[in-house]
């Protein structure tokens, strides 16, 4: 069976190569094809060429000269990852999403360049992060997050309906990398509880800091015991998940979170933490959407 791709969003910019080069090394990785993908409406800006001109739009050439650099470029740093490119003539977010039914995940950059008005730059991951049916990764963060120095993956335990699926592609992105899987689960006591019995000081935050133990270990139950070799670390901090997560990315290479689906179908609804970590992590983020 054809491995289904790790599919890249190009544009020329800086952030998008960053882009490339993380995902260049992920598909050596995982050992998978590598799809290089520029998707603009040059064509509504431009007009369609008479038949017979030999003259080429700008924006179609300017859309080969970036896809070409690109590839040039991947197949630079691992020549051994067969690496493939196209030109859409879609929008950007449309067209990742339509990419993402037959890919193993998405890859963007965390900033871009937009000719689409109203389109603000660095909007198109967490647009295509909402509505994915793949892994969506936008490549973000610090230059020791970006190179994968830290050793440590970080898994932001969210609730049962939201986070199986996260949850398997963090222990598998552990197993890949070798190194250590942080699996954390926050928790935070209300201000005022309502209650039979009035809690002894203390008492309160026991209480929580044991449901989120105990929902943590619910949430990785088999799937530790079908990865024997990744080095797990479980942990439950007080505060608010957002921002737990935010810190502990500095000192993460992936931080991954999951998406839960909506009823009408169409698509993912991104939370305040995917949404946060996606605007301000440190490293770069993959939501993964529950199937």
């Amino acid at each position: 069976m054809t491995e289904l791709p790790l599919v890249v969003g190009v544009d020329g910019s800086e952030p998008s190569l960053t882009a490339v080069d993380w995902a260049v090394d992920e598909a050596a990785r995982r050992r998978l094809p590598l799809r290089l993908v520029y998707a603009s409406l040059w064509e509504r800006y431009e007009g369609a060429v008479p038949p017979g001109e030999q003259e080429r739009p700008a924006e179609r050439v300017i859309a080969e000269q970036i896809v070409a650099s690109a590839a040039a470029r991947a197949r630079q740093r691992s020549p051994d990852v067969k690496t493939v490119t196209d030109i859409l003539p879609q929008g950007p977010v449309d067209a990742l999403l339509r990419e993402g039914q037959e890919a193993f995940a998405l890859v963007t950059g965390a900033r871009g360049r937009s000719v689409l008005k109203g389109l603000l730059p660095g909007s198109v991951g967490p647009a295509v992060a909402a509505r994915a049916r793949c892994p969506v990764i936008v490549v973000r963060g610090d230059r020791a997050g970006l190179a994968g120095t830290h050793g440590r993956v970080l898994l932001g335990a969210g609730e049962p309906d939201t986070a199986g699926e996260a949850v398997r592609f963090a222990f598998q992105e552990a197993e890949a990398r070798g190194c250590v899987l942080d699996a954390v689960r926050a928790w935070h006591a209300p201000a005022h509880e309502s209650v039979v019995r009035p809690l002894r000081a203390g008492e309160a935050a026991h209480r929580h800091e044991r449901q989120a133990a105990e929902l943590l270990d619910t949430l990785l139950g088999d799937v530790t015991a079908a990865h024997p070799r990744v080095r797990l670390r479980r942990a439950t901090p007080e505060g608010t998940a957002r921002k737990v997560l935010a810190d502990l990315s500095a000192a993460a290479d992936l931080v991954v979170v999951g998406a839960r689906h909506r009823h009408d179908g169409s698509g993912h609804q991104l939370g305040r933490v995917a949404h946060t970590l996606l605007h301000h992590a440190q490293c770069p983020v993959a939501v993964v959407p529950q199937r």
